[in-house]
């Protein structure tokens, strides 16, 4: 006979013990309590739990003293913490240590039950079959990018994912869903520039029968699409300052309100948002809200160029080529050299579109370097060093160069170089990791 999920609650408030023990009884599920840290330690490592509910600040000591603990179980434990209400700061910092999700004071009972439920459905093998695998490539910044993606999967964190277009960005949300306990659910995927802004508010939260001239009946918007699963804000950068605002309002309040509604309706999604832009340079800039900017980059993940990671050329050619249709075309070793060479500021994307030119292209089943037609875009073999071709190249080299010698006078004191440089420290440590700079 199966047993019930247990739970263990830690809190110093007798009050909120009850409430939330009440519960949880009441859907089945067995609860043991802790007051401290230290208890709380104590029975995770004496009895198995399905999910630990701990309070931020307990009289010995932090709730995230309670995360530590059981994510070094050899069986690790989801962790939900709960926050003073208001305090960003605290679930931001519990959800980086790698708590599963919060809950703000005072607490919510449908939230509760929403999040336990959530919680609950944490696939315990999902790396049986792993799907990070459609990530191709085997170079150790690739393999770094799957074991992220596998642990970012585990959390309800919101994620920014960086990166130059076509990088795959969204492959790499789609992947962080499907490995996720909302994989059962939708996952919404948006192009946030994609919208005209007239229609943006109604596009993201719905709206009313006759809320305006057209609406002739009620219809949900990209968040009640996804609620339960993930949306999914591609080029969230090119938001206008208007929807940023009643964005951050939903991502506060967990909450919508349709277009000519009067209440709110409560909504459980979890966010990922993606831009190839600088988003901590356009904050700077007062392109971006700073607020929205720490909402949704709580843990950021920075896709790789395809030219930061050249050896994995010819394994992905392989790939695209089997998917075009070319399974049995092969690209001879001229071909493969002028693959590895080239800078592709057009990323997997412009791989894929140079391997469907060249497969029209080839005659019999090899290509060679002509049929990829690359030529006038290649860092030319006898260009003089310091050529402004291609230019991205070029540019990626200056800013190295600066960085670096920022980094030397500074000796290699971060905070300092990010001042002497002019930017943020968020914003040198995303050009440091774009650039592969240790």
């Amino acid at each position: 006979m199966a047993t019930s999920p247990r739970i263990l609650l830690v809190d110093d408030e007798p009050d909120l013990l009850d409430l939330m023990e009440l519960t949880l009884v009441k859907m089945g599920l067995e609860t043991d309590r802790a007051v401290s840290v230290a208890e709380a330690q104590a029975r995770l490592r004496q009895t198995h739990y399905d999910l630990c509910l701990t309070d931020m600040r307990l009289t010995d000591g932090e709730g995230l003293d309670v995360i530590a603990c059981a994510s070094a179980l050899a069986l690790p434990v989801p962790v939900a913490v709960i926050t003073a209400y208001g305090n960003a700061g605290n679930a931001v910092a519990a959800l980086k240590a790698g708590a599963f999700d919060y809950l703000a004071k005072p607490v919510a009972l449908d939230q509760l039950r929403t999040l336990v439920k959530s919680a609950l459905t944490i696939p315990e093998s999902a790396q049986v079959d792993d799907p990070t695998r459609e990530l191709i490539g085997q170079s150790s910044v690739m393999q770094d990018i799957r074991a992220r993606i596998a642990k970012l999967a585990r959390t309800q964190a919101p994620v920014h994912i960086a990166g130059e277009s076509g990088s795959g960005k969204e492959l790499a949300a789609r992947l962080i869903h499907r490995l996720g306990n909302r994989s059962g659910k939708s996952f919404v995927a948006v192009n946030c520039g994609a919208i005209p802004e007239t229609l943006m508010e109604s596009e993201f939260f719905g709206y009313r029968k006759g809320a305006f001239t057209g609406a002739d009946a009620d219809r949900d918007g990209f968040f009640q699409a996804a609620n339960g699963g993930t949306l999914f804000l591609d080029e969230v950068a090119d938001l206008p300052l208007s929807m940023q605002v009643k964005l951050l309002r939903v991502l506060q309040e967990k909450k919508v309100r349709k277009v000519g509604a009067t209440a709110e309706e409560p909504i459980d999604v979890r966010i990922v948002s993606a831009t190839h832009q600088d988003l901590s340079a356009l904050v700077e800039t007062g392109r971006f809200r700073q607020d929205l900017y720490y909402r949704l980059n709580v843990i950021d993940l920075v896709m790789p160029s395809l030219r930061d990671r050249a050896k994995d050329i010819p394994e992905m050619a392989r790939f695209l080529l089997d998917k075009l249709g070319g399974a049995d075309v092969e690209l001879d070793r001229d071909a493969e050299k002028a693959l590895c060479a080239y800078a592709f500021p057009g990323n997997v994307r412009e791989l894929e579109n140079t391997l469907e030119r060249a497969l029209a292209l080839c005659e019999g089943r090899h290509i060679n370097a002509a049929d990829l037609n690359l030529v006038p875009a290649l860092p030319a073999a006898g260009a003089a060093p310091g050529s402004k071709y291609p230019l991205q190249d070029y540019l990626d080299q200056m800013e190295r160069t600066a960085i670096l010698e920022a980094l030397e006078q500074t000796r290699y004191n971060k905070t300092a170089a990010a001042r002497l440089l002019g930017v943020t420290f968020r914003s040198l440590r995303y050009r440091l990791e774009r650039l592969g700079i240790e």
